[in-house]
C-alpha cells in the first residue's frame, strides 16, 4: 500500500509575511529598485537563476550580495575573470599522499547562493562550467557526480557585452538563466538617498538574515503547490509558438523556458497572495523571462527592433482562453 506525504506549505499570510520581511530588508540597502528586487525575489522562489545586465556602478553586485545577505545560509562568490579555469569553479581532485588516493577540494559553486560578478569577463570554457550546475544541481568530475545542496540560486552580474574585455554568453548559457534584469540609474530621490546613507559604512554591514534555509525551503514549495489550469498552460504554450513563429525571431522560446516561465508565473501569484495563477501572472513575468532568450534576425537588429518590443507584440496579440482568468 503507497502512502501519500502531503508537502508543507504556508499559508497566504505567513507566505507574505516572509516574504515581505526579505523585500523589506532589501529596500533598506538597494533605493528606488522596488521592481528589479521583486523580480530577483520571484526568481530565488521559482528555484530558478538571475542575470543581471548593466553598466559598472549600478549596483548589480550589492544587489545581489543584498538577496544573498537576508537568507541565512551558505554564500560563495566567484569573481570571473579571462583566466579563471573551470576547475575554479566546480571544484578539483587533488591527489593526497598520505591515503595515496585522490580527494574531491570543493569549488565555490557549492553553496546556496553562488554570486558570479562579471560573468562574461570569463572564457566561454569557464563559463560553460556551470551549465550542469545550474541545470541538473549537480557538479561531475574525474566520472564523478557531486550534488549541490538544496536551495541552490546563481545570480550572476554582467556588463553590457560592447564593453572592452567582454565574452558574450552563448544562448545555451543564457537559457539556463530563469530572467534577467537591469538595474537601470536611479531616480534623483534614491541617489540622494544613497549619497547620505553610504557614506560612513555601507547599510550591508548591518544587514542580518530574516529567513532561513528551512524557511526559504518552505516558500519555495509553497510557490510549487500553485494551482495552474490547463487554459493557462495553453496560453503559455501560445506565447512559446508566438516567438517561434515571429518573422523578426530567428530563435524563439525553448521548452525549458516554457517551464521557467510558468514556474516564475507560480512565484508572482504567490507573492500576490493567490493560490492560483493567472494570464497577468504570466505577462508580469514574461519580459524578465523571455526576451533574453530570443535571437532576433538581422535585419530586425539593423532596423532597431528589440527583443523587449517584440516580445511586447507577441503578448498583446496571443488570445486568453475564456476561463483562464478564474
Amino acid at each position: 500500500m503507497s502512502v501519500t506525504t502531503k508537502t508543507k506549505t504556508l499559508d497566504s499570510d505567513a507566505f507574505r509575511a516572509a516574504t515581505g520581511a526579505v523585500l523589506s530588508a532589501i529596500a533598506t540597502v538597494i533605493d528606488g529598485k522596488a521592481a528589479v528586487a521583486r523580480t530577483a525575489l520571484t526568481v530565488l522562489l521559482a528555484e530558478g537563476h538571475l542575470l543581471l545586465e548593466d553598466v559598472p556602478g549600478v549596483g548589480k553586485t550589492m544587489l545581489a550580495k543584498t538577496l544573498a545577505r537576508t537568507v541565512d545560509c551558505s554564500v560563495r562568490r566567484i569573481q570571473f575573470t579571462p583566466d579563471l579555469l573551470p576547475s575554479d569553479v566546480t571544484g578539483v581532485s587533488i591527489f593526497n599522499q598520505d591515503r595515496h588516493e585522490f580527494q574531491f577540494r570543493q569549488g565555490p559553486v557549492f553553496a546556496n547562493i553562488v554570486i558570479g560578478d562579471e560573468i562574461n569577463r570569463a572564457s566561454a570554457k569557464t563559463q560553460s562550467a556551470l551549465l550542469e550546475c545550474m541545470e541538473e544541481h549537480q557538479v561531475t568530475v574525474d566520472g564523478h557526480t557531486h550534488a549541490l545542496a538544496a536551495p541552490f540560486m546563481v545570480i550572476a552580474t554582467q556588463n553590457p557585452i560592447e564593453l572592452e574585455g567582454t565574452f558574450p554568453l552563448p544562448e545555451a548559457q543564457r537559457d539556463r538563466f530563469m530572467a534577467k534584469v537591469s538595474m537601470g540609474y536611479p531616480d534623483a530621490a534614491a541617489e540622494m538617498a544613497m549619497l547620505e546613507t553610504h557614506q560612513s559604512a555601507s547599510p550591508l554591514d548591518a544587514l542580518t538574515p530574516v529567513i532561513g534555509a528551512a524557511k526559504l525551503l518552505l516558500l519555495i514549495d509553497t510557490v510549487k503547490a500553485v494551482f495552474v489550469s490547463d487554459a493557462v498552460k495553453e496560453y503559455v504554450v501560445a506565447i512559446g509558438n508566438g516567438t517561434r513563429n515571429h518573422a523578426d525571431i530567428q530563435l524563439g522560446a525553448s521548452p525549458r523556458a516554457l517551464l521557467q516561465l510558468l514556474r516564475a508565473a507560480k512565484a508572482e501569484a504567490a507573492l500576490q497572495g493567490r493560490d492560483y495563477v493567472l494570464p497577468d501572472d504570466v505577462t508580469a513575468v514574461a519580459g524578465p523571462v523571455l526576451a533574453h532568450r530570443l535571437v532576433l534576425h538581422r535585419r530586425a537588429e539593423v532596423a532597431g527592433t528589440s527583443d523587449e518590443a517584440v516580445l511586447a507584440a507577441i503578448l498583446a496579440r496571443t488570445p486568453v482562453r475564456a476561463g483562464a482568468r478564474g
